[in-house]
């Protein structure tokens, strides 16, 4: 990797840092304090958050058929989901310490916090339940999918890639066999040493 790559993404990631503190700063202030893991809400915004929660009843009321219909092949997901879960969590447990490579904190990426929105009634935190976990789930095995990749093939593709992880574009060029002999062990290094930030971590907390 150039010189001047490296300056470029490394300007970027910082960019993209600045960004997630803007947003987080704009957003925070405005609706709600966090302690610790508990979401605190002004007395007036939770009486609002009360007055717009839809009741069960209703709710169900007006539920179109087709949710009805789809329910069991969304919530049927959860088996193969919590198999995945317990595999990547036992994976990167033994294999990870074998090859020195830092392990994925599983708390940045899988948060269950919409639990605590007022004007959500049951189901709709059940249904925000589990989209936050699966979602927090791939983003988690993803992230220790990628670190895999980096130690053992830092190889970016000869053609375009959609959906690429945020490591990718530290890998290695597709036919370079001088750069991947040369630079292989400063990539599995690096993974030891400092892992790229988590997906959706808050940069301050560094």
């Amino acid at each position: 990797m150039t010189d001047r790559l490296q300056q470029l993404l490394s300007q970027i990631s910082e960019l993209e840092d600045e960004l997630q503190i803007v947003l987080h700063d704009r957003e925070v202030p405005i609706f709600f304090t966090l302690r610790g893991k508990r979401v605190e809400f002004e007395s007036s915004l939770k009486r609002l958050h009360r007055d717009l929660r839809i009741g069960l009843i209703a709710w169900l009321k007006a539920s179109e058929p087709r949710r009805w219909v789809a329910a069991p092949f969304i919530y049927g997901l959860i088996v193969p989901l919590v198999l995945l879960d317990v595999g990547a969590t036992v994976y990167q447990a033994i294999c990870f310490p074998l090859f020195r490579i830092a392990k994925v904190k599983r708390a940045d990426y899988i948060i269950p916090d919409r639990w605590q929105l007022n004007y959500l009634n049951v189901i709709e935190k059940l249904n925000c339940g589990y989209c936050e976990y699966a979602n927090g789930l791939i983003a988690y095995t993803a992230e220790i999918a990628a670190r895999t990749e980096q130690y053992w093939c830092p190889i970016k593709h000869a053609r375009k890639a959609l959906g690429t992880h945020a490591r990718y574009q530290r890998f290695l060029a597709y036919g370079d066999a001088q750069g991947y002999r040369a630079h292989l062990e400063d990539l599995r290094a690096a993974l030891a040493k400092s892992p790229e930030r988590p997906f959706n971590a808050d940069p301050r907390q560094d």
